[in-house]
């Protein structure tokens, strides 16, 4: 039975925030899809569905104590690494790459899932270990190497975007729990020679390709730097104001590719300008502030370190899309939270507002 306490601190500040930027989605996802022919049931009508199953679930966490994560942490880990393993051997291959595993009415995308996994073990190892004046570098080869294994069988599939975004999210929980300065130096000189190594031997053809057009999107206009040339073209053309609703050229014209998932926000740019991504920005850097507002005001350690992981999950994806879609980082195919179209974007990041509404409700009861 759910507690009545809980139902009077639901923290309608951080759903409504949520939910605001899901309806922009959907808004933006009936505009992007128009052009397409679509057979059986509409983009934007399944966005809603998964919505309602995204805040459902997040509710059914919030039914939760969400210390009862702290014992299954490890198992939890355990279990993810060995779904990461199964994806390389008998994974859905789709479009060059094996994310998928299928197992009978549904495919599960355990990479996903390993972003919420690595949040839960980074809370559950600093809740329990104790550093007076910063981590030293002995200190935190234990926690990079509890990262290392998954983000490295992610990169194998290959999925750079998910893997960077894991590394991400692990790196910002270290840097809350504080490091030494010698630590920091000492992996800068460490992350020079890797970057070097990775670019020579671990990154494929195609990613290298995308790092190359970063640079230079001129340098292969209907090839591999195609997208980026769309994106910024629809981004630059919406000006102040924006062309209006269902009247982007290169949306309707269909232009940009992944209009609707990876370069939603492209869409969006150029139908509501600058003042409608200004207001975007807002509700996401509200969604942020309140995220590590959470994490202050609760009462334990372990519960402050999940709210920060979640927090720093939903800026990365944040940041990481929207610089990639206006040319400020590399194309990696990563969504952005609630608006772009998928499934399992909108599951994990309604999990994650279901773990921070869990956080907030509690803090009234210890």
């Amino acid at each position: 039975m759910i507690d009545r306490r809980l139902i009077l601190n639901i923290d309608w500040v951080l759903l409504g925030l949520a939910v605001a930027v899901c309806l922009l989605g959907i808004l933006n996802i009936y505009s992007a899809t128009t052009p397409y022919k679509v057979v059986g049931m509409a983009y934007y009508t399944k966005q809603c569905y998964w919505m309602l199953a995204g805040i459902t679930i997040s509710l059914v966490i919030c039914s939760l104590d969400y210390h009862v994560l702290e014992n299954f942490s490890y198992w939890l880990y355990g279990f993810l690494v060995l779904l990461l393993l199964a994806v390389l051997v008998i994974g859905k291959r789709s479009m060059g790459a094996t994310r998928w595993l299928h197992l009978g009415f549904f495919n599960i995308q355990p990479s996903e899932l390993m972003k919420l996994v690595i949040i839960v073990t980074f809370a559950r190892f600093f809740n329990n270990f104790q550093s007076v004046g910063g981590l030293t570098v002995k200190e935190v080869l234990l926690p990079l190497t509890l990262l290392f294994l998954p983000a490295a069988l992610i990169m194998k599939q290959p999925d750079l975007g998910t893997a960077a975004l894991v590394i991400f999210i692990a790196l910002s929980m270290i840097l809350y729990v504080g490091l030494r300065w010698s630590t920091i130096l000492t992996f800068i000189g460490v992350t020079i020679p890797m970057a070097f190594i990775s670019w020579s031997y671990l990154l494929r053809p195609y990613q290298k390709n995308r790092v190359l057009d970063f640079l230079d999107p001129e340098r292969s206009k209907l090839g591999s730097g195609y997208h980026i040339i769309q994106s910024k073209i629809a981004v630059g053309s919406g000006g102040f104001w924006g062309k209006g609703f269902i009247k982007g050229t290169q949306s309707q014209l269909r232009f940009l590719p992944e209009q609707h998932t990876d370069f939603a926000f492209s869409v969006f740019a150029e139908e509501w300008g600058f003042v409608g991504c200004l207001f975007l920005i807002i509700l996401y850097i509200s969604l942020v502030l309140w995220g590590l507002n959470i994490a202050r005001r609760c009462n334990d350690r372990f519960g402050g370190l999940l709210a920060v992981g979640v927090t720093a999950m939903l800026f990365w994806h944040i940041v990481i899309n929207m610089g990639m879609v206006t040319g400020l980082f590399p194309v990696v195919g990563v969504p952005l939270p609630f608006f772009s179209y998928g499934g399992t974007s909108m599951i994990t990041s309604m999990v994650g507002i279901g773990l921070l509404q869990n956080i907030s409700m509690r803090r009234f009861m210890f």
